[in-house]
């Protein structure tokens, strides 16, 4: 294949705005703001978790207070009655009498069992309620923090976006002006050879495999024509010669 040198010189600045198209690709996909979104994403999850027991436990635990409270009440009520009825005088019998303040004592020792119970409950409530205020404070800070990253996630994207809009359109110019001929190997050479299709020949070394050539090959580069379209022994990118290339 022939081109003409300055198709072939305009080959490398086409090179040069595709490097930059996959430097920007790689740059939107390794943001450090997408690795530490998806941490705090699955932090907030596991605290929200977390404050959802929390939440429970003592929605639960003020239930079972309530019932506690209620059995206590119950059970004073209960005592308050026998007491009268033993203040009253109104039981004279004396196993009756007996009964009735074993009764009394019963629900004395019962009633302090279930003030024991209600005791205890306030404080697993009084924790789990400390808890899910602990994890609403963390969940709000890791929220911030989230709505934070995202922000500056969105606002690098922008900027990568823009300026991958920009060099696509100064792609597209400059690659407007080579032999569509010469385009297309190009592109099939990029395409196979990791994203690099053509290399400027520096100092009798190849840009592309960072090989440098032998005599041999430099005699022939030397002896093809001016707009000869060469490829690299080594790497089999199209090889550029430039002013630099120490011919």
């Amino acid at each position: 294949m022939n081109a003409a040198p300055a198709d072939q010189i305009r080959l490398l600045d086409v090179q040069a705005l595709d490097t930059r198209l996959t430097q920007l690709a790689h740059k939107r996909r390794t943001l450090p703001e997408h690795e530490e979104i998806q941490q705090l994403e699955a932090d907030l999850a596991q605290l929200r978790d977390l404050l959802v027991a929390a939440q429970t436990e003592e929605s639960d635990t003020a239930r079972e207070q309530t019932k506690a409270e209620q059995d206590v009440d119950q059970v004073r009520q209960r005592a308050a009655r026998d007491q009268q009825r033993l203040d009253s005088g109104a039981v004279t019998n004396p196993k009756d009498l007996a009964n009735l303040q074993s009764e009394i004592a019963s629900l004395a020792k019962r009633q302090s069992d279930l003030e024991d119970v209600v005791l205890e409950v306030m404080e697993r409530r009084e924790s789990a309620a400390e808890r899910a205020a602990e994890h609403g404070e963390r969940v709000e800070s890791v929220g911030a923090k989230l709505q934070e990253a995202t922000a500056r996630r969105d606002a690098a994207l922008q900027e990568i976006e823009a300026e991958l809009g920009s060099v696509r359109k100064e792609r597209d110019t400059v690659a407007g002006a080579v032999p569509d001929e010469l385009l297309k190997l190009y592109d099939k050479i990029r395409e196979r050879e990791g994203g690099v299709g053509a290399a400027k020949l520096y100092q009798r070394r190849c840009e592309g495999c960072r090989l440098e050539l032998n005599i041999t090959e430099m005699n022939d580069v030397r002896e093809a024509p001016a707009d000869a379209v060469l490829r690299c022994e080594n790497c089999r990118r199209i090889l550029v010669r430039t002013p630099e290339s120490g011919l």
